[in-house]
Order: structure tokens, then sequence, then C-alpha cells
């Protein structure tokens, strides 16, 4: 059955040979060699021509002058790219002492705020409440009795009573309430 399936397969029709050429790497050798053989035959031909001919001798000349020539352009391009590495590394070098520095303020951070430390113990440590309850009763000082205890309780909402002349006329309340209505619009806007 397997080699039913081949066959279906392999129903196309084959040209030429199958077989593996096993010739086939030193012949193209050959003709390569032989290609370069006749090409450089050519050449000296070419070269012998030219040295016979001076006309030909002096454009060959200036033919090579021109190759030799370097385009303004590359050159500009080596510059730039001369002048990007060079503030590459510069800025590697900046990069560098900022890192040092860096270092630098983080142990002086680091030592700042062990001093830091060290300076709140201390003064936490002057505040010694026993050694203030010590100079307040040296001093005459004593805790208040229950007596001397006030106690004002505030929950209840602010208010004023406010006496005023009731000799006040007509005009004289006008006036007052116009100027407490400007004073809030101004109060409103500001």
């Amino acid at each position: 059955m397997a080699r039913r399936d081949m066959r279906q397969v392999n129903r196309r029709g084959v040209s030429g040979n199958l077989a593996y050429d096993y010739d086939l790497l030193e012949r193209e050798e050959r003709r390569r060699r032989e290609r370069e053989r006749r090409e450089a035959a050519a050449f000296r031909e070419q070269e012998e021509m030219v040295a016979h001919s001076p006309r030909r001798k002096t454009e060959t000349a200036s033919r090579r002058r021109e190759r030799i020539r370097v385009s303004p352009t590359a050159v500009l391009g080596f510059a730039v790219v001369a002048a990007l590495a060079v503030l590459l590394l510069m800025s590697y070098a900046q990069l560098a002492a900022i890192s040092g520095q860096v270092v630098k303020q983080q142990k002086t951070l680091s030592e700042l705020e062990e001093e830091h430390v060290k300076l709140v113990s201390q003064y936490e440590s002057t505040f010694d409440l026993s050694a203030i309850k010590e100079a307040a009763e040296k001093a005459g000082m004593a805790k208040p009795s229950s007596s001397q205890i006030y106690y004002i309780d505030l929950s209840s909402p602010d208010n004023v009573v406010l006496y005023q002349n009731e000799e006040e006329n007509v005009l004289g309340r006008v006036t007052a309430s116009v100027g407490r209505n400007m004073a809030s619009i101004v109060e409103y806007f500001k």
C-alpha cells in the first residue's frame, strides 16, 4: 500500500537524468580557471597597448588619479563620526564623574542621618520629665487641687447679644443696612 502511494505522488514526468553527477565540481573549477586565464591574458594585452600608446597612457594615469581622490562627503562623514565618538567618550567621562559625586553625596547623607539620630536622642534626653518635675517643685509649683480646676463646656453654639442705642433714627438704620449689604457684596467678590 505504501508503494502505491509513492507511485501516485511521483506521477509527474522527469526531464533529464536524475543520477548524481560526481564530476560537476571538477568541471566547474576547470571552467573558472580557464576564464581567469583568459581575463588575465586580455588584461596583459590591454596593458601592453597602453604602454606603447602615449595618449592612452596619460588617460589611464588620469583615471588612476581620479580613483585615488577621496570624496569630500566621505571625509565629512568620517569627521562627523569621529566627532560623535569623541562626544560619546566625553559624555561617559562626565557620567562617571557625576556618579562619583552621587556616591559621595549619598555617603554624606548617610553620615548626616546618623548624626541627626544622635542629636534627636540628645535633645530628647535634655527634656527629662523627672528633672523638670524636681525643678518645678523647687520653684514652689505644685499640682492643682480639684477646687482649682474649672471645665468649660463649648458644645453649645456660639451666640452674641448686641445691645444698641434705640435712639437711632430711621435714616441711621437705613445707612447701616446699606453699609452691611455693600460689605457682603464686596466680600462675595473677593
